[in-house]
């Protein structure tokens, strides 16, 4: 009898289910080592990721040598790898764990924004642990909040992910259409909390900033439902310092101009996330989860083709873990 064949999608979403399910088995002390020594292991093996995130890091280190850029690598790889082991077990992590588990500085701007009623966008860069952040908002704080997440394929890893963070307290659009701007703005007008990740958009609706001092894109999204909607955009860093517990900083309100036109104050607001991400970026280098290309400088050259419109669903682009 002829065995059944197992697409790539289907050991992918078999791999996934396996770290579920046996990673929060593991005493935390060994699956910490597991971490560990899976990270060191792919860090040797100097494969596309680890290559891409040293030449990103020399971006943001551009002084380091090639030793520096080799550890700033390795501790890169290892916090990555911290990163999915710690959102593989957070489901069993009790509620006492999750709000002892991240410490933010300068929350009060959260605070704050909520109790305006205005309704808070918080952008975050691929850093740290944002799920610990957002289950430590939804437990500690009691507030829930929305996000949007691009369909992965295949679509049982795709519902394993909305499961997941749906069981944390989170509201998990997907980024189809134009529905999830829409829904987006409906909850900002209602004063709730919307959260995106959002350092890296190579879409044609993407804005083109500043970073690091070379042109990259990031996603409109943030910005454009700040000016729509008069909500507050709080940028968030998100970092490890050796400790279990995650650190953080929510930096000040990126407020809206006074002047120019929807699609200017967009831009500059962007202009501002970047920078606000490209600080705490460069003092914890090592936890910006930057595998891919980012830069316009990096990306392959491409036939020219008329840009599409943009659409309030194309602001929403980026990638998602």
């Amino acid at each position: 009898m002829k065995r059944p064949t197992i697409d790539r999608e289907q050991l992918t979403d078999r791999a996934y289910a396996l770290g579920w399910s046996a990673v929060k088995r593991l005493p935390e002390p060994a699956a910490n080592a597991l971490g560990r020594r899976i990270a060191d292991a792919v860090w040797k093996r100097r494969g596309k990721g680890v290559l891409r995130l040293e030449a990103n890091l020399a971006r943001v280190v551009p002084d380091a040598t090639p030793q520096r850029l080799a550890q700033l690598s390795r501790a890169g790889m290892r916090s990555y790898l911290r990163y999915w082991l710690e959102s593989f077990r957070l489901p069993v992590w009790s509620k006492e764990r999750i709000r002892n588990g991240f410490a933010p500085a300068d929350v009060h701007h959260l605070e704050e924004g909520l109790k305006s009623g205005r309704g808070v966008i918080l952008a975050l860069p691929h850093m740290g642990n944002y799920d610990i952040a957002g289950a430590w908002v939804t437990t500690k704080l009691g507030v829930p909040f929305t996000t949007v997440a691009e369909r992965l394929k295949p679509e049982s890893l795709y519902d394993r992910f909305v499961a997941y963070r749906e069981g944390l307290g989170m509201e998990v659009l997907p980024h189809t259409g134009g529905a999830a701007f829409g829904t987006l703005a409906r909850r900002l007008r209602a004063g709730g909390l919307v959260c995106l990740v959002a350092d890296r958009d190579l879409s044609a609706s993407g804005i083109e900033v500043k970073f690091f001092g070379e042109a990259a894109k990031m996603p409109a999204g943030p910005a454009m439902l700040a000016v729509q909607t008069g909500a507050m955009l709080l940028p968030v860093t998100l970092w490890y310092d050796g400790s279990p517990v995650l650190q953080g900083r929510v930096h000040p309100e990126i407020e809206v101009p006074q002047t120019g036109t929807r699609a200017e104050k967009a831009a500059a607001m962007t202009q501002g996330m970047a920078d606000a991400f490209a600080s705490g970026i460069a003092d914890h280098p090592e936890d910006w989860h930057m595998l891919q290309r980012l830069w316009l400088g990096d990306l392959e050259p491409r036939r020219p083709a008329p840009a599409p419109a943009a659409s309030p669903a194309d602001a929403l682009r980026t990638e998602q873990p």
